[in-house]
């Protein structure tokens, strides 16, 4: 997904008032991606409706594919190595299987920032922020979206991508969101071109050489996430 401009926009708006704190949620075992799309649906719905408070909901999908509203058919380089999802948010197309934190973000922009741009960059914000805490040194990527490492035992400018971002609005409610590697089978990336970027290399914390378990990514994001977006309440299982 290419910025439309590489000026960061102003993310403190972002950060909501009020008393109500937005739902943590995590699965321990792996979701199917449209079931997951359906809860998202439904949530987004009762959120709207002011039924729901906003909910963060931290996953694992087995291993697929999913094509974003921009996914160019091109870059499916191999349609038979694995399932193949139509995705509405945005972006091209991604990966997503075991080891790899799937982070769906139903956020209510109404609350905090009408700006689509400010709420992208935001959320790398956190994921920057997050990493931060694990060691991991990562950053934004000029004209790109996303969250990257630098990688200059490979070259002097080479960066890849560790987190990805892509998402989707239903009347200024947040949906999809990001993903980030963890110990995936990168191997797995070579059906597709990720993000449209035929030379984007893609890395994970453990690639890095960083020994992180997923509970201590998650209490990493549940850290990083307050600074950005307000207050979360404890940790739910299901």
């Amino acid at each position: 997904m290419p910025a439309a401009d590489a000026a960061l926009p102003d993310i403190s708006r972002l950060k909501a008032g009020g008393t109500r704190p937005v739902e943590w949620r995590i699965s321990p075992e792996p979701v199917g991606y449209d079931e997951a799309v359906a809860a998202m649906q439904a949530r987004v719905e009762a959120i709207v409706a002011g039924e729901a408070s906003e909910l963060v909901w931290l996953l694992e999908h087995p291993a697929l594919y999913t094509a974003g509203t921009s996914a160019d058919p091109r870059d499916l380089i191999d349609p038979d190595l694995l399932p193949v999802h139509r995705s509405g948010r945005g972006g091209q197309f991604t990966y997503h299987g075991p080891g790899q934190r799937v982070i769906y973000t139903m956020l209510d922009l109404n609350r905090r920032s009408r700006d689509v741009r400010a709420f992208v960059a935001g959320l790398e914000e956190w994921i920057i922020g997050a990493l931060g805490i694990l060691g991991i040194a990562a950053r934004r990527r000029p004209g790109c979206i996303g969250v990257w490492v630098e990688r200059p035992e490979a070259g002097a400018d080479r960066m890849d991508k560790i987190a990805a971002i892509g998402v989707r609005l239903s009347r200024w409610v947040s949906y999809h969101g990001v993903s980030v590697n963890l110990d995936p089978d990168l191997d797995d990336y070579r059906g597709i071109v990720p993000c449209g970027l035929a030379d984007q290399a893609t890395t994970s914390i453990a690639e890095l050489g960083h020994a992180v378990s997923m509970p201590e990514l998650d209490r990493a994001l549940f850290e990083a996430f307050e600074p950005v977006f307000g207050a979360i309440a404890a940790p739910e299982y299901a």
